[in-house]
């Protein structure tokens, strides 16, 4: 559970606050008049927190649809003509059928 204290106890007791967050995994909300203001956090919390919020780089088929989002609607058009073109020209393989 967080342990909230007032701003004014938070200066006062700010040294023995940072051991109970630094030694004791526990949070600890600074509030002014009942209202949050700010939080001591573990570093590991902070680290993890961070980790969390890094954005995640799109490979494979997400980052092609972010290269789509690059390209205007006539290049666009030009490569599904491309692909369909290619389609009609492939025949595929021979699979006989006697054997």
């Amino acid at each position: 559970m967080d342990k909230r204290v007032s701003a004014s106890q938070a200066k006062a007791h700010l040294s023995s606050l940072i051991a109970e967050v630094a030694f004791g995994e526990k949070h600890v909300i600074i509030e002014r008049r009942g209202k949050p203001l700010a939080a001591l956090v573990p570093v590991s919390d902070l680290e993890r927190t961070r980790e969390q919020a890094k954005p995640v780089t799109p490979r494979g088929a997400l980052a092609l649809l972010g290269l789509l989002n690059d390209l205007g609607d006539d290049d666009v058009d030009a490569m599904v003509a491309d692909i369909y073109a290619d389609r009609a020209r492939d025949l595929g393989r021979h699979v006989d059928l006697d054997a």
